[in-house]
C-alpha cells in the first residue's frame, strides 16, 4: 500500500520539475496534461508526506528511549503514542484513497432530470420541489447550472425537467441520489387533511465525452419550435429550441435554453448521448441484479431511494437506515450530511470487500 502510494509521490515531483522546463511551458497542450495528472495525485502526495513525517517523528522518539533522562524518555512515550494513533487513521484514509475509482467519478459534468411519478398534480410539485433543491445545493458548491428543459404543469409543478451541472466532484457528490425518491405529506388541494404519498423519479448522469460515443445521424429525428418556460423567456421570438428524438430507443431529448439553435442541438445530442450509456448500464445492472451485493449506489432506477415524510420533519435514506429530522433545510439544498453518510457506507462496503 504504502509502496504504491510513494510511487504516485515520485511521479508528482516528477511533475512538478517537468512542468518547469521551458520546453513545456511553450507547449499548452504537453503542459495542460501534466497539470492534470499533477492535479489527480496531489492528494496521494500529500498523504505519502504526511506518512512520512509521522513515521520519522516516531523513529526519533524511540531513539530518545535509549536516553538515561527520565524527562525525555517521558515525552519520547507521549510523542510515540500520539502519533501511532494518527498513522492507524492516516493508515485507513490512505486505503480508501486508494480504493479502485468509479472512471466517472473524474467527470466534471454531471446531468440530473427529475421525472414526475406517481401521485398527479402532488407529484409534480414535488418533483420542482426536488430539482430546485439540487439546484440549489449545486449553487452553494459555486457549482455552473443550466436548465436544458423545465416542461412545466397547470399547478406549477413539472413533468420533467433536466439541468446541467458543471463543477469539479459534482458527477462523484451527487451519483448516489439516482432512484424513486417518495413524498408523504397532506397536498394543498387537499381538503380532508390526509397524508398522500407520491414518487419522483431523479436520474443522474455523467456526461460523455465525444470521442467515446457515437451516434448515426440516421437515427436521430429533429424538430425546432419556439421555447418557453424556465429558460425560455428571453429566446421565444424564434425557433430556437431543439427536440431530439433517438428512433431506435424512442429517447427524447429537449433543449431550450440556449439562443442559438445550434447550440441546443449540440446539449440536447449530449444528454441523449448520456441516457443511451445510462440505458446500457440499467440492462447490465437488471441481468445482474441478484449477483450484486452493494447497499449503496446500484445505479438502478427503479429502486425506492429515501422518503420524505414532511408531517414528521424526516428525510430518510432507506439504502442505509439513516433519518435527518431537518427536512425544511434540507430542501434547501442542505444535503451534505447525508450524502457524507452514503459516501462513508459506499467506502465502508468497498473496503470489506477488498478485505475478502
Amino acid at each position: 500500500m504504502i509502496e504504491k502510494l510513494k510511487a504516485y509521490y515520485d511521479r508528482y515531483q516528477e511533475i512538478l520539475q517537468e512542468c518547469c522546463k521551458p520546453e513545456v511551458i511553450s507547449d499548452i497542450q504537453k503542459w495542460q496534461k501534466l497539470s492534470k495528472e499533477q492535479s489527480d495525485l496531489e492528494e496521494y502526495a500529500n498523504l505519502y508526506e504526511r506518512y512520512e513525517t509521522l513515521t520519522r517523528n516516531i523513529e526519533n522518539a524511540k531513539e530518545v528511549l535509549a536516553s538515561n533522562d527520565e524527562e525525555l524518555k517521558s515525552i519520547a512515550e507521549s510523542e510515540i503514542e500520539e502519533n501511532t494513533e494518527k498513522l492507524k487513521t492516516l493508515e485507513q484514509e490512505i486505503k480508501i484513497a486508494l480504493l479502485p475509482k468509479d472512471s466517472k467519478d473524474d467527470s466534471k459534468t454531471v446531468i440530473i432530470e427529475v421525472r414526475s411519478g406517481a401521485g398527479g398534480d402532488e407529484s409534480s410539485l414535488f418533483g420542482a420541489e426536488l430539482f430546485n433543491m439540487y439546484k440549489k445545493y449545486a449553487e452553494k458548491h459555486g457549482w455552473k447550472v443550466e436548465v436544458t428543459e423545465y416542461s412545466e404543469t397547470e399547478v406549477g409543478g413539472i413533468r420533467q425537467a433536466v439541468m446541467i451541472i458543471n463543477g469539479k466532484g459534482a458527477y462523484k457528490r451527487l451519483k448516489f441520489e439516482s432512484g424513486v425518491h417518495r413524498v408523504q405529506r397532506v397536498p394543498e388541494t387537499e381538503s380532508g387533511g390526509r397524508v398522500h404519498t407520491s414518487t419522483v423519479t431523479v436520474a443522474v448522469l455523467p456526461e460523455i465525452e465525444e470521442a467515446h460515443f457515437e451516434i448515426d445521424e440516421k437515427d436521430l429525428h429533429t424538430d425546432t419550435f419556439r421555447s418557453t418556460g424556465c429558460g425560455g423567456q428571453g429566446v421565444n421570438t424564434t425557433d430556437s429550441a431543439v427536440r431530439l428524438t433517438h428512433i431506435p430507443t424512442g429517447i427524447v431529448v429537449t433543449c431550450q435554453d440556449e439562443r442559438s439553435q445550434i447550440k441546443n442541438r449540440e446539449k440536447a445530442l449530449s444528454i441523449l448521448k448520456a441516457k443511451l450509456q445510462d440505458m446500457a448500464e440499467q440492462k447490465a445492472i437488471s441481468e445482474h441484479q441478484q449477483e450484486r451485493k452493494m447497499q449503496v449506489g446500484t445505479g438502478d432506477r427503479s429502486e425506492r431511494i429515501r422518503t420524505y415524510n414532511f408531517p414528521q420533519g424526516r428525510v430518510t435514506d432507506h439504502r442505509i437506515g439513516l433519518s435527518l429530522f431537518n427536512i425544511n433545510e434540507f430542501m434547501m439544498g442542505d444535503i451534505d450530511e447525508m450524502l457524507d453518510a452514503l459516501h462513508a457506507e459506499d467506502q465502508k462496503i468497498k473496503l470489506e470487500n477488498l478485505q475478502n
